[in-house]
């Protein structure tokens, strides 16, 4: 029995260990055609990228591995951007960018490549089309769309009015509650961003507040913007402090012990 079992054990230490295949790696680097835009919202005919190295427009790639700085170009007759990579004689070429854009197809990898890793203005002044980042900036988007729509739709007359207040001024408070409800609507659904935060500034409703309580003559604003008073025997409220929004100082006065008292009796007023 105890041979037996020293010869199983001897069996065992000897069989040969399972060799797990390993899959090879995808390749980093996929063979497409690739679209570049311009990052600034002014789109010139043309605008042309540095495609050389120079000492006004300095062209260089630093490759971690090696801890160098490395000279790039665009050569159209090499495989390579890095200058260091390129032999014989090199035919420069230009990076044009058309009415904000610019088409690589395939063919063209040294264009590619120089384009969507080595050069420095590379989501600087310019950034490469993402069809899945195009769709899920989309869809972002279209949520929060939804968000600010379905938050408009449920809003009560005054949160509404003090929202357009923000938005189109004092001719808000001519408008019927129907046009505020259509004009709110559109806000939210033109720019539900922007929407959204006025929506949660709780400050909103406060300036909209005292923008009505000089509309109806309870307090007034100095014609220098300085100073708000009560109408009926011209006391001053507060002093609008300096680069600060007047309805905005307003709005932060009503917060404070002093300034809940003026809030509350000024709420009677309209009553």
């Amino acid at each position: 029995m105890a041979n037996q079992a020293k010869k199983e054990a001897v069996q065992t230490q000897a069989a040969p260990k399972k060799v797990v295949k390993q899959e090879p790696a995808k390749p980093s680097w996929e063979i497409k055609d690739r679209t570049y835009l311009l990052k600034s919202s002014f789109t010139p005919l043309t605008s042309t990228l540095p495609s050389r190295h120079s000492s006004r427009f300095p062209l260089l790639w630093f490759d971690e591995k090696t801890g160098e700085q490395k000279e790039i170009r665009y050569a159209t007759n090499q495989n390579s951007p890095l200058v260091e990579d390129q032999k014989g004689e090199s035919t420069l070429g230009h990076i044009v960018f058309r009415d904000g854009v610019l088409f690589v197809p395939k063919q063209q990898q040294n264009l590619q490549k120089l384009l969507s890793i080595y050069h420095p203005a590379l989501n600087v002044k310019y950034q490469e089309f993402s069809k899945v980042e195009e769709a899920t900036d989309d869809l972002v988007y279209l949520e929060m769309e939804i968000e600010a729509l379905n938050a408009a739709k449920s809003m009560e007359v005054d949160q509404a009015e003090a929202i357009l207040r923000v938005e189109i001024g004092s001719e808000v408070s001519k408008m019927t509650s129907r046009e505020i409800k259509r004009d709110l609507l559109m806000f939210a659904k033109n720019n539900p961003g922007l929407f959204i935060d006025l929506a949660n500034d709780e400050n909103v409703q406060l300036r909209n507040f005292a923008v009505k309580a000089v509309e109806a003559d309870i307090i007034k604003l100095s014609d220098d913007q300085r100073t708000f008073v009560w109408s009926s025997n011209g006391k001053k409220l507060i002093t609008v402090p300096f680069d600060e929004h007047p309805y905005s100082a307003m709005a932060a006065y009503f917060k404070t012990d002093e300034g809940l008292e003026v809030f509350r009796s000024i709420e009677k007023k309209f009553i």
